[in-house]
């Protein structure tokens, strides 16, 4: 029974992170990666794109001196994308589930943080214009934060994290109960047995 439960976690796992995570990061094919933000200054980026394109998954790598964003629920960043005067997305970014950031260089403490924005499901070919600001959370030390575009990216089926949250926590709290019972318990040790009667009935 607990190689069972170790399965179900490892498939909520799968299911409920590992899926989503490779969805977002790995679908479809890379547009390109802008720099909007640096020295202190953010810029408006300009992009044509096509309706081959679609769907567009838009992503944020904030590249900070942090080991962690820790933004108290409030807003890192803010981005919206507008085409031929229309708002076709606007988010906010607060990179709080960035857990494993990656090193933007061993030279250098910085660390760079992900975020996903959103996605542009339908393109209409033109130039799309993306314009990334200040949130309310003024006390993260920003030192460059960079656009990536991917097209053609595959949609995250919506059941995938609740059902693999569930999956994880039936194999965690069933792993947890086979520890309690012992698995069955150790084999009893010869020794604890009393020594046999060395005379009268039963002595040998």
């Amino acid at each position: 029974m607990r190689f069972l439960f170790v399965l179900i976690l490892l498939a909520g796992t799968g299911i409920g992170v590992i899926y989503p995570w490779a969805m977002s990061n790995f679908s479809g094919h890379e547009i390109g990666i802008w720099r909007v933000y640096e020295q202190g200054r953010f810029k408006p980026l300009t992009v044509p794109l096509s309706g081959r394109d679609e769907p567009v998954r838009v992503l944020v790598d904030l590249t900070a001196r942090a080991e962690r964003i820790v933004s108290q629920q409030r807003t890192v960043l803010t981005l919206t994308a507008a085409s031929n005067g229309r708002t076709v997305l606007a988010s906010t970014l607060q990179f709080n589930h960035s857990e494993n950031p990656r090193q933007a260089s061993p030279q250098l403490p910085d660390k760079i943080f992900r975020d996903e924005a959103g996605v542009i499901a339908t393109v209409s070919p033109g130039p799309y214009t993306f314009t990334v600001g200040p949130g309310d959370a003024d006390d993260i030390p920003m030192r460059a934060v960079d656009l990536i575009l991917r097209s053609g990216v595959g949609e995250i089926d919506s059941r995938a994290r609740p059902v693999g949250y569930a999956l994880m926590a039936i194999g965690f709290l069933g792993f947890l109960l086979t520890l309690r019972s012992g698995g069955g318990g150790r084999p009893g040790n010869p020794n604890s047995q009393p020594p046999p009667p060395r005379w009268g009935r039963g002595s040998k």
